[in-house]
C-alpha cells in the first residue's frame, strides 16, 4: 500500500467513518506537535534574542532555497527525510495501525519527505514571532498544524473518493509538470519572505 487513502479505503467501517478517521489522525497529531513547537520557542525567548535569530536565519534560508527552486538547482535538499513512512513501521500492522502512523508522522510534516522548501520556513516565521508576541506565535504554530494535516488528509481524502491520479504516462508527466510549477512558485514567496526578512533585520539591529 502506498498511501494511507488506500488503507483507510479497506477500514472495516464506513465511508464516513473511514474519512473521519483519516482527518481526526492527520490534524490532531499535527496540532499538537505544532503546538507544542510554539510553546517551547516562547520558552526559548526568555534566554535567547530569538527575534534577531530567526529574521536573519529566514533571510538567508529564504534567499538560498527561493534561488534553488525557481532556477531548478538541484543541490539544496528540502529540509526532511528521503522517505514518508517507515515499512518497518508498516509491516504486520492492521489498516487502523497504519492509518493512524501515517497521520501522525506526515500530519506535523517534521519526521517525513517534504517536497517544497518552504515548509522549512514555517518554524523560522514563528519564531519571529514569538518574541514579539509569544502568545500569538503559539497560536501561529497551532494554525500551521491544522493547516498542513488537513491539506495533508484533504488530499487522501480526495483518493478516497475516487479521483485518483491517472497513473498513465500521460498523467505522470502532468503531475511532474505541476510539481515544478508549485515548486517554483513556492520559491518565488521563500524570496519575497527573505527580502522582507531582510529589511525587517536591518530595521531590527
Amino acid at each position: 500500500m502506498n498511501s494511507a487513502a488506500s488503507l483507510a479505503v479497506g477500514l472495516p467501517v464506513g465511508r464516513l467513518s473511514a474519512r473521519c478517521l483519516v482527518l481526526a489522525a492527520y490534524v490532531l497529531p499535527a496540532v499538537a506537535v505544532w503546538t507544542v513547537v510554539g510553546v517551547a520557542l516562547m520558552a526559548l525567548t526568555t534566554v535567547l534574542p530569538l527575534a534577531g535569530v530567526a529574521l536573519v536565519l529566514a533571510a538567508i534560508y529564504g534567499c538560498c532555497y527561493g534561488v534553488a527552486e525557481v532556477a531548478g538547482l538541484g543541490r539544496f535538499v528540502v529540509p526532511g527525510r528521503r522517505w514518508q513512512v517507515p515499512q518497518s513501521m508498516l509491516i504486520d500492522a492492521s489498516p487502523w495501525r497504519r492509518v493512524l502512523v501515517w497521520g501522525a508522522i506526515l500530519g506535523p510534516g517534521f519526521a517525513t519527505r517534504n517536497p517544497y522548501a518552504g515548509f522549512g520556513l514555517l518554524p523560522i516565521a514563528v519564531a519571529a514571532m514569538a518574541a514579539s508576541n509569544p502568545l500569538a506565535a503559539v497560536a501561529l504554530a497551532a494554525a500551521i498544524g491544522l493547516a498542513h494535516g488537513g491539506a495533508r488528509a484533504a488530499v487522501l481524502l480526495r483518493d478516497i473518493t475516487g479521483e485518483v491520479v491517472p497513473q498513465d504516462a500521460a498523467g505522470q508527466l502532468e503531475l511532474l509538470l505541476r510539481t515544478v510549477y508549485w515548486r517554483r512558485l513556492d520559491g518565488v514567496v521563500l524570496l519575497a519572505v527573505a527580502a522582507t526578512a531582510t529589511a525587517a533585520a536591518v530595521s531590527y539591529f
